[in-house]
């Protein structure tokens, strides 16, 4: 057992010293509190967007969904930028201050919605405050993810189940952001400004929960080189410096979410070119088994393009065919994006369950067969869909049943993927390239969310009958089914190949992180700590 006056190499008690929560460091349920709450804030205002676009500000279906796909993707672009800067110079956690900050104000900028129509003067406060929550993620979301990590050595099983109580606080902020915010936001006696509003409220509750229990994160997610920021640029400390180039990041944004065409050019060039530096690092710099799995890794980053282009068709397309084509009984559409984030709290501790129930067997698929799993299963809920939808007739609601059931197998399959993939990108990092990898991953996410909104704009079908329109969204949903079951069988047969560059007899803890090593549980007999189970977050 860990000496109780042990301290961390930040020079901190480490997690026996500092306290436990269900044998975790208590900064564990700091972060899962923060996220939470961001995900309130951010969930809640997504199943409200798409309908806000259509209903308020009085764009077509397609020029919202293109909208909506441009505002997601660079949400997940902008992790890069974040996760280079706190790598580089801020470390996570001031990275994440300021993300949240930005995220307060963003949010509560949406509750300014004006008197609506695309010449109304307030719609120039609505482009603000979205540019506002991409910055703002920017900074947040790869970083806290990676503070996660931080609390615990990279062969510690506790990093897994760490993950699971992560993602679930996850899901719970998602859960009941889409439910309050979606109810508030299309009630008639509220409105857009009571369900943005309340999404402001929850960014501020997880500003407030994560600058007050700073002395509870051991240290960790620091500067590496706190001197760097003190060195002055410009006339200002660099760290400053920083911050206002974070603001001229929203100026950027603001532009390009206004000029969607912008985005698709920035995923191209920019992705090309993140690429290409991942992968002259690897060839370059690291050794055989590094530079292996950063190969491994950016095979499932490319295989996961397609799992969101599928998947996040929730928010947009999918969310206006519920509202149109579904029996929901009177309950507000919006309200139907809390279903995924459900199951997610009720299926984890399963499938947490269920891997290592297998692993302990030896019969635990490996990550890239997962990853297979996950893209069939995405493609399969299109499926049942349109097989509901055509079995009652093109003039018949389609029963809410099936609703349920396509989220059923989008959340199944996200389960087999998501959190096993940022799991995945977290252990085939190295230290030094840890918030690059996990921006790279979220950089993926950006640019499935783009083509998401290029696939729901393909169901748009204006000036035309609704049953007309329904039969648009069918044969799309097709198409996209069958291609992901297919893609998926693929990845399934090269996964052996792909386990092989992961090289995980090899793995070994960074040195930061190997005087807290002896806080690691013994992993089950037969198995490798690396390959326990992985960690459920998104």
């Amino acid at each position: 057992m860990a000496n109780t006056n042990a301290v961390a190499p930040s020079g901190l008690p480490d997690g026996d010293s500092a306290g436990t929560i269900l044998g975790h460091p208590k900064g564990l349920f700091v972060l899962f509190f923060a996220e939470m709450w961001e995900r309130f804030s951010y969930y809640g205002m997504r199943a409200l967007l798409i309908f806000y676009l259509v209903q308020h500000w009085m764009f077509s279906d397609s020029d919202a969904s293109i909208i909506y796909g441009a505002y997601t993707a660079l949400v997940y672009i902008a992790p890069v930028v974040g996760g280079y800067l706190a790598d580089r110079y801020l470390g996570q956690r001031k990275a994440v201050l300021f993300g949240a900050i930005l995220l307060t104000f963003g949010h509560f900028f949406m509750a300014f919605e004006g008197d609506g129509g695309q010449s109304s003067f307030f719609i120039n406060i609505f482009w603000l405050a979205l540019a506002l929550i991409i910055v703002g993620s920017g900074f947040l979301k790869a970083n806290i993810s990676v503070m996660v990590g931080q609390l615990y050595p990279r062969t510690d099983i506790r990093r897994d189940p760490a993950y699971t109580i992560f993602y679930m606080g996850i899901n719970i902020g998602a859960a009941l952001g889409s439910l309050l915010c979606g109810y508030l936001g299309m009630h008639p006696d509220f409105g857009w400004s009571y369900g943005f509003g309340a999404a402001g409220i929850g960014m501020l509750l997880g500003l407030i929960v994560f600058v007050w229990g700073k002395p509870l994160l051991l240290g960790r997610g620091e500067p590496k080189n706190p001197e760097l920021l003190k060195e002055r640029t410009v006339g200002l400390p660099r760290e400053w410096t920083i911050y206002g180039a974070g603001l001229g990041m929203v100026a950027i944004c603001w532009l390009a979410i206004q000029y969607q065409e912008l985005v698709g050019w920035v995923l191209a060039i920019f992705g090309l070119g993140l690429v290409a530096y991942v992968l002259y690092i690897a060839v370059g710099r690291l050794s055989r088994d590094e530079r292996d799995r950063i190969f491994a890794a950016m095979f499932l980053i490319f295989v996961s393009i397609v799992f969101w282009a599928l998947f996040e068709q929730a928010g947009s397309s999918l969310n206006l065919f519920t509202d149109r084509h579904v029996d929901t009984g009177g309950v507000p559409a919006a309200m139907f994006q809390s279903i995924n984030a459900i199951y997610i709290v009720l299926l984890a501790p399963v499938f947490a369950a269920l891997w290592t129930w297998l692993a302990r067997r030896g019969w635990e698929p490996s990550t890239p067969m997962k990853f297979g799993l996950g893209v069939i299963q995405v493609g399969l809920g299109f499926l049942v869909l349109v097989w509901g939808a055509q079995a009652v007739g093109l003039g018949v609601a389609t029963p809410v049943i099936f609703i349920f059931l396509i989220y059923l197998l989008h959340t199944t399959g996200e389960l087999c993927l998501s959190p096993v993939g940022l799991s995945a990108m977290n252990r085939l990092s190295p230290g030094h390239m840890a918030s690059l990898i996990m921006g790279t991953w979220f950089f993926a996410s950006a640019t499935g969310n783009f083509a998401a909104g290029l696939i729901a704009a393909a169901t748009g079908a204006e000036g035309v009958g609704e049953e007309a329109g329904k039969q648009v969204v069918i044969d799309v949903y097709s198409t996209v089914g069958w291609y992901a079951v297919g893609i998926g069988v693929v990845v399934m047969l090269v996964s052996p190949f792909v386990k092989k560059l992961m090289h995980l007899d090899t793995l070994k803890d960074d040195d930061d992180l190997a005087g807290t090593a002896e806080l690691a549980e013994p992993a089950a007999p037969g198995m490798h700590p690396e390959e326990e189970t992985a960690p459920r977050t998104r």
